[in-house]
């Protein structure tokens, strides 16, 4: 294989990790009425324990 003719400078490769972007979780409500906590999509509530209206056990 081949090997790069120039090192890349440092300018470039920050340039090229600028777009590098983190995005923020997606909250969604516990469908439990009774709990309605803010928990992460498609996974069992960390509060009360339900996913989906059935209790899941860890």
């Amino acid at each position: 294989m081949q090997e790069p003719k120039r090192r890349k400078s440092r300018s470039r490769t920050r340039s090229r990790r600028a777009h590098w972007k983190t995005t923020v979780p997606s909250l969604v409500r516990c469908d439990n009425r009774a709990c309605r906590e803010l928990k992460l999509a498609h996974r069992a509530c960390p509060r009360c324990g339900q996913y989906r209206g059935r209790w899941v056990t860890a």
